[in-house]
């Protein structure tokens, strides 16, 4: 039996044990879960050569660290996406489950202002989708488009000489008139990579799912209580509030960002350099922003 003594001596060694331990930086801390956060924020795909958009290489290395991450008991992603390449959009969705399966790590996926199409294709990566209030959701769908300037050739007196082996090489060119059968072949490429998005959906949904496929699937968009209603998100919440109740106020959740080089400049995958390439020009750049300014513009933001 220990002495009273012993025990009023125990006492102010646990409280400065205690002390100690707050002393320690919070990611090097046993007692508290950790809950890496990757932000996944813009257009999907290259939006010109040398200002990309969310890419699976510059995105790879920021996901391998977050799950790589010690004491890591979930990863939440914060997902901002009008959507943009369905290519890079399901490489990283891809990179992202392969991850969370090898880890064993579930994953939630934060929807901010929008979480549309390609962007919501990432957020069908997580096993839990919450949204803001105000959130916008959905638009599983494909779209592609491009500019006619036939007319424009004309009038300024431009003539094209283009030269190619293959009858379908130049489909769709801009500078030359439209097509119904070019059309008729892209319309086809694009049922098929819906097929394919539905099927995704669908499958990571299961049972979740309310409504008709017609509905679900016509590349319409809904707000967050509709988007609950159809079983296309679980729930309302924000990243800090939503994480504190699940793990506890003392959460830890560090911001994984891209990697800096030496010269402080981020990582973002192989690219080559601006005399290789050659920069835009402005009329690329131009385009380029109205592009990216009419995906944002579609949920009319």
């Amino acid at each position: 039996m220990a002495s009273s003594a012993s025990i009023s001596q125990l006492g102010p060694g646990r409280r400065m044990i205690n002390q100690l331990v707050r002393l320690v930086p919070r990611r090097f801390r046993t007692d508290i879960p950790v809950v890496p956060v990757v932000r996944l924020a813009g257009v999907i795909g290259v939006v010109t050569p040398l200002r990309p958009g969310l890419l699976l290489s510059n995105v790879a290395r920021t996901l391998e660290r977050a799950f790589a991450m010690p004491r890591a008991c979930a990863v939440a992603l914060a997902i901002n996406s009008p959507g943009g390449s369905a290519t890079q959009s399901h490489l990283i969705f891809q990179r992202i489950r392969q991850l969370a399966d090898d880890k064993k790590i579930p994953v939630l996926a934060f929807i901010e202002d929008v979480g549309a199409s390609g962007g919501y294709m990432l957020a069908c990566a997580a096993d839990e989708i919450i949204c803001d209030h105000f959130s916008i959701v959905g638009s599983i769908g494909v779209v592609g488009g491009t500019f006619g300037f036939t007319k424009l050739m004309e009038k300024i007196g431009v003539e094209r000489r283009l030269y190619t082996a293959g009858d379908r090489k130049v489909m769709l060119d801009p500078f030359l008139p439209e097509k119904p059968e070019d059309v008729k072949r892209i319309k086809l490429v694009q049922q098929d990579i819906h097929a394919h998005f539905i099927e995704l959906v669908k499958t990571r949904r299961a049972g979740k799912l309310h409504g008709a496929d017609k509905n679900l699937f016509s590349g319409e968009f809904w707000t967050t209580t509709k988007a609950i209603e159809l079983g296309l998100v679980d729930s309302i919440g924000d990243l800090r509030s939503s994480l504190r109740e699940r793990f506890g106020e003392k959460v830890h959740t560090p911001l994984i960002s891209a990697e800096r080089s030496l010269f402080g400049r981020r990582l973002s995958g192989v690219s080559l350099p601006d005399v290789v390439l050659g920069r835009p020009g402005f009329a690329d750049e131009l385009i380029s922003a109205i592009e990216v300014r009419a995906l944002w513009g579609r949920f009319g933001l």
